[in-house]
């Protein structure tokens, strides 16, 4: 009797240690999550915001979209099985991101709400010269498949293959999708020469 009361004392004890053990271990992994967000940002945040950027066309609005995106990977993180996958997960929200900004960006349109076009800054327009405006103008009159398309491929250079999971498309439709954006890229660019 004396045995099973140790017992139970002792489990009860071992409880209340796991118990008061798991916020530290909580406190433990929102260090370790603030270091491997902190990190990603280091290392990405730039490239992500110039993806962005060239998908939305505004500086502001392309860098909430990456705060928004380094956020949700704060809070995900605990969750996310494969933390290797931090990464990709970034960059498809990133382009969730440039993509439900501009779904509301047509819903206001279509609504005929006013609301000032993409300004480039004007550091960027003191900076680019006028072959780099032609080109933004073109990209940005291609249709949103392919400007994703092609700042994933040439801005952070993944492979096809990478795209297409982040896009959710087959890795064929990337490979035309580009083929066919470079060619009307192209030819705009031609014609304005």
């Amino acid at each position: 009797m004396m045995d099973n009361a140790r017992s139970v004392a002792g489990a009860q004890a071992a409880k209340m240690a796991d118990d008061a053990a798991e916020p530290a271990a909580c406190a433990t992994a929102g260090i370790a999550a603030d270091d491997v967000v902190g990190s990603l940002f280091r290392t990405h945040a730039v490239a992500l915001i110039r993806v962005a950027l060239l998908l939305v066309g505004d500086q502001p609005s392309a860098e909430d979209v990456v705060q928004d995106a380094f956020l949700g990977l704060h809070r995900a993180l605990p969750r996310l099985r494969d933390q290797d996958k931090a990464l990709a997960y970034l960059r498809a929200s990133v382009v969730n991101g440039c993509r439900s900004l501009q779904r509301s960006r047509r819903r206001a349109w279509l609504r005929r709400a006013e609301h000032d076009p993409p300004v480039w800054s004007a550091e960027s327009e003191v900076l680019a010269g006028e072959d780099r405006r032609a080109v933004l103008a073109a990209v940005a009159a291609l249709p949103i498949r392919a400007r994703e398309v092609l700042a994933l491929r040439y801005y952070l250079d993944l492979p096809h293959q990478e795209i297409a999971a982040i896009l959710g498309v087959s890795r064929s439709t990337v490979s035309s999708t580009a083929s066919r954006a470079l060619a009307a890229l192209g030819r705009e660019l031609k014609e304005e020469a």
